[in-house]
């Protein structure tokens, strides 16, 4: 098997990539420096086509436009922290908190609590 052909066989656009996501997935997002900013402004600009996507997230920084009035019916966010990019959002009502120990988190995943469909990670 040739890796590096199988490797560059699956490299797609963040366009591409979030076209895969589905209305009424649950979408994990990485948080702090490692926020996949490209895939989240391709995710805005698709958010139009979707409706009742969740996005559930720890600590996020930077742009939030995935968290604005206009993308009410297509994305919502699920916090576990509540950043300043998010804040006055979550203080609208347009982000929902959900208080959890930084060492439970994986557990909404693994547990199925939160089971998740996509997974928006930088690598």
């Amino acid at each position: 098997m040739d890796h590096d052909k199988l490797y560059k066989s699956r490299i797609v656009s963040p366009e591409e990539a979030v076209s895969k996501i589905n209305s009424g997935q649950r979408i994990f997002l990485t948080g702090n420096c490692s926020v996949p900013q490209f895939f989240l402004s391709a995710l805005v600009d698709y958010a139009p086509k979707l409706s009742n996507v969740e996005i559930c997230q720890a600590l996020t920084i930077g742009p939030a436009d995935y968290v604005s009035r206009e993308m009410d019916g297509h994305l919502r966010v699920n916090t576990i922290f509540i950043s300043g990019n998010v804040r006055e959002s979550v203080h609208k009502g347009r982000t929902d908190f959900t208080p959890v120990l930084l060492s439970e988190f994986p557990l909404l995943f693994k547990n199925g609590v939160l089971p998740l469909d996509v997974a928006l990670i930088h690598v």
